[in-house]
Order: C-alpha cells, then structure tokens, then sequence
C-alpha cells in the first residue's frame, strides 16, 4: 500500500503530501469497538501539491472548491471494521475524486435539428394516434 497514489495514467500523488488521522469509528465492532482506532481521515493539500501542473491544480482548485477546508481535501473512510481496509478505500476514493476534478472538461454539444425523416415519422405517428382516439369517439346525437 505504501508508495505513490496513482491517479490516472500520468499523475502520481507523492506518500509524503498524504496525511493519515485515526480515530475510533462508530457502529457495529464487537468487543473491538472501542478500542481499536479503526475510522481514518486522509488529508491532501491540493493547493500546496507539487503532483500536480499547474493548470490541473488550477482546475481541481477550481471544481473542489466546495469541498475544500484551507486548500485541504479530507477523505473518510469508517465502513469497514479493519484499519487497513479503511485505509485503503480512503487511498481509493482519494484517486477518485482528484481524477474527477483535475479531467478535462467535455465537449461542448452543438445544436441539432432533427432530420427530415425523423419530423415525417413523428408527424405520421401524431396522425396515426389522432385517428386511433378519432376511432374511440362515441357519436352523441
């Protein structure tokens, strides 16, 4: 578990800018429940990275923004009952979010109108349903 975060295929996120706090975690634990420091909080400072270029630390900055406590991201993790396993889906969901926030923004849609086939068969099916409920209609005399 040890060594870089690899986030993506060209970001890798140095063990040293990771910070690592363990507290007891709340929920199911058995007799261990009290005693083992089981929930983990993961810290990483995405202002202060040198992991990131600059224009995707400008980017993550930007869309992390709400999330973001002084620059700081902080990533939970209490679901399992083992440090370890807590540990790792912290690491986890950290390369998840950073990868979401440091992606390129997507294509910008350009408009459409539909093709002329497209309007035929949508005005036909209109006539067609128009007669059906036509069909239904009981004449009042």
């Amino acid at each position: 578990m040890p060594g870089p975060l690899l986030v993506g295929s060209s970001v890798a996120i140095p063990e040293a800018e990771l910070g690592w706090r363990f507290s007891r975690s709340s929920g199911p634990g058995g007799q261990g429940v009290n005693t083992t420091d089981s929930r983990v909080e993961l810290s990483f400072d995405v202002a202060a990275t040198t992991a990131l270029p600059p224009p995707l630390k400008a980017r993550a900055l930007e869309r992390l923004a709400p999330r973001l406590v002084g620059g700081v991201l902080t990533i939970s993790a209490s679901e399992y009952r083992s440090q370890l396993r807590n540990r790792e889906a912290a690491r986890a969901r950290l390369a998840h979010v950073i990868a979401q926030a440091i992606a390129p923004p997507p294509k910008t849609r350009r408009a459409t109108k539909p093709s002329r086939g497209a309007e035929e068969r949508r005005l036909t099916a209109k006539r067609h349903r128009s007669a059906l409920k036509r069909l239904r209609r009981t004449e009042d005399p």
